[in-house]
């Protein structure tokens, strides 16, 4: 019965986050397992342009080091805000939402490049946040029953714990300088006077990943709490 329960919550994790955080877990689990190493996961341009070790594009992601705090704390953030910008904004479109990871994936490589960075899901994660905050400017955010702000400030916040816990902030920078690349093309420029959608996800990319509505009229809920957790737990104004 625990069993069945458990398989029941799983399965109703949207795809895309439940294909990302589990490869994650595992992956994870099979370093701890000491089934492969960190040295096979990093991302290193050399090796994959010269060796053909292209699994690292993917790799590199996919690794929060080993488990503990670190780990818990990136795990919990990653889920809930891959969770409520799939069930959010993006409830209905699959494609954009692979899209996005995609678009974002490819300039943190590109970046990460320049800055010497070895593993970019942390970085990953902050964009996610950076893209739901920026979508959710009005909800008020109660972080750890500490700080009260309002959610576009969250990603400076976690950036600020990270200065405290003596981490390098270019992560956090690097996920910040994405996500905030991807919200002006795809939110703000194709609003503004001669402006227009530079980002169109690819027809394959629909044709795999889209389904048929449910609902034509479906008008995207709130992109509120659908993981359970207290952890920057926001609070919609006025509501």
């Amino acid at each position: 019965m625990a069993y069945q329960t458990l398989q029941q919550e799983y399965l109703q994790i949207p795809v895309v986050t439940r294909a990302y955080t589990t490869a994650c877990v595992l992956t994870t689990a099979a370093v701890q397992l000491e089934i492969i190493t960190p040295f096979q996961l990093y991302f290193n341009p050399d090796l994959i342009l010269r060796n053909y070790q292209v699994w690292r594009l993917i790799t590199n992601f996919l690794f929060f080091g080993p488990v503990g705090f670190n780990f818990l704390f990136n795990m919990i953030f990653l889920y809930r805000y891959c969770r409520m910008l799939e069930e959010g904004s993006f409830r209905g479109r699959t494609a954009d939402f692979v899209f996005m990871f995609l678009f974002g994936g490819l300039l943190m490589t590109i970046f990460g490049t320049f800055v010497s960075l070895v593993f970019l899901g942390q970085a990953f994660t902050i964009m996610l946040v950076y893209v739901w905050s920026r979508r959710n400017p009005n909800v008020r955010m109660n972080f750890f029953g500490l700080l009260n702000f309002q959610a576009p400030f969250l990603p400076w916040v976690l950036m600020g714990i990270s200065l405290l816990l003596g981490n390098s902030i270019i992560v956090d920078l690097l996920g910040i300088a994405v996500g905030h690349v991807y919200f002006f093309l795809e939110d703000v420029f194709p609003n503004q006077p001669g402006g227009g959608r530079w980002l169109k996800t690819p027809s394959i990319i629909k044709m795999l990943f889209d389904t048929p509505e449910e609902d034509a009229n479906y008008n995207p809920l709130p992109e509120e709490r659908p993981g359970g957790f207290a952890w920057g737990e926001g609070q919609r104004l006025g509501g």
